[in-house]
């Protein structure tokens, strides 16, 4: 029986349905991100290691990338690129939060490989694909990327939600039939044609693109129809959840407990730096704190938008950032290896 069949992943959506519905009933952030996660973790750590629907969390991403991708108008853009420098420094800030990582981890005795690809604050899958090519430990980079997601969805929302004051949500962007039925099929098809061609996160960032480029280029002003981007959140949330369950858990305790050390340091200073950078060029420093977030690119901009902050500079920073870890990262590493071998 192959591994997607259906007996294997049938309850995974029900499962996050019920979650999602508990968690909206209790108002708890994100809840249909949160409650699915949640609820399939709990049943996966129970002993039934139901699976992750079958294309799901690219259909979750597909969905959710293209509500982000319409937040971007004209204006948000031209507002954006006169604020690219300070774009620019949060995202570097970020990346430099890794050598904490790296610190941290190298202290208790693991290898140089694994602690450099596990501390990268993003793009989980290209840096398990990195970190094999240079014999690190692939489960363990794995596990801390994964580990780092869980935490930055669980903390980050609720944590932003409940410390800032309730602001009245405007009404939601009109939909309009006539561009949906353009763009979202277009999103899609340049999220297929990027991941043929291996580039980093294409079901996320293949959508987000038409659909900024498509509203900034005709001042489009709409949104997905209402209950849409829940249904995203929905599927993202319990494709998160298959990535966990007891034997992750009591895996490497000791290295487990490093990347919770390391990614609470990491939050910490990013909103430090968050503080100082909105402080010296006069911006919104808490949408700057969210992103500068150690990862999450999905997580994090739905609770910009849920919070009424800046969409577009959360998304602008943390796609920045992947890109630098995306090109940097190696060259990088490479470099450090150099000189720690002519050193010696």
């Amino acid at each position: 029986m192959p591994d997607n069949h259906w007996r294997f992943w049938w309850a995974t959506p029900l499962i996050g349905l019920i979650g999602g519905y508990l968690a909206s009933l209790i108002g708890w952030p994100l809840p249909w991100i949160i409650g699915p996660l949640l609820a399939v973790i709990l049943v996966r750590c129970s002993g039934w290691h139901i699976r992750e629907v079958p294309g799901g969390r690219k259909t979750g991403q597909w969905i959710v990338a293209s509500a982000i991708g319409l937040h971007f108008t004209s204006e948000v853009m031209s507002q954006l690129l006169a604020h690219f420098p300070i774009i620019l420094a949060g995202a570097i800030g970020t990346l430099l939060l890794s050598l904490i990582g790296i610190a941290v981890l190298m202290r208790s005795g693991v290898d140089r490989a694994t602690a450099f690809f596990a501390s990268m604050p993003g793009g989980a899958s290209e840096m398990v694909n990195l970190a094999q090519r240079h014999n690190a430990e692939i489960a363990r980079v794995a596990a801390a990327h994964s580990l780092r997601l869980l935490m930055v969805v669980l903390i980050v929302p609720a944590l932003f939600t409940w410390s800032l004051p309730d602001t009245p949500r405007p009404p939601p962007a009109p939909a309009d039939a006539f561009w949906l039925a353009i763009l979202l099929p277009a999103g899609a098809a340049l999220a297929w044609v990027w991941g043929k061609l291996k580039q980093p996160n294409p079901w996320m960032l293949g959508p987000l693109t038409v659909c900024a480029v498509a509203s900034v280029s005709f001042d489009l002003h709409i949104g997905l129809p209402q209950g849409l981007g829940q249904v995203g959140q929905w599927l993202i949330g319990c494709a998160l959840g298959c990535h966990f369950d007891r034997a992750f858990f009591r895996s490497a305790p000791a290295f487990l407990a490093r990347i919770i050390l390391f990614t609470v340091l990491a939050m910490l200073t990013a909103a430090g730096l968050a503080t100082g950078l909105g402080w010296i060029a006069g911006q919104d420093s808490v949408s700057l704190m969210l992103g500068m977030m150690p990862g999450g690119i999905t997580e994090l901009c739905l609770t910009a938008e849920a919070l009424q902050l800046s969409v577009a500079l959360v998304t602008a920073l943390q796609v920045l950032r992947l890109f630098l870890v995306m090109f940097l990262a190696e060259p990088l590493f490479r470099v450090w290896q150099k000189r720690s071998a002519s050193s010696s």
